[in-house]
């Protein structure tokens, strides 16, 4: 395994502080709080480099997508569908 995936995957402890129904509730169905957390975490943090790239990437984008509109594509002519 790389040596740099395995330093990113080290667990860390964090103290959090979260609403005590929301505890209970999780408790109570077995949720693994640091897997939840982790999971979701991966979700925001996936979404906000998304957004982060396409903000970066939006001019481009869109000259792209103008000049596709204005010109086309190699394959317009060759389509059969």
């Amino acid at each position: 395994m790389n040596p740099r995936a395995s330093a990113a995957r080290l667990k860390r402890p964090a103290n959090v502080s979260i609403r005590s129904d929301l505890l209970e509730k999780a408790r109570q169905h077995e949720i693994n709080l640091s897997r939840a957390l982790e999971e979701r975490l991966d979700e925001l943090i996936r979404q906000k480099e998304r957004d982060a790239w396409l903000e970066r990437n939006r001019a481009a984008i869109e000259a792209y997508n103008e000049r596709v509109e204005r010109e086309g594509v190699f394959s317009d002519g060759l389509r059969t569908f």
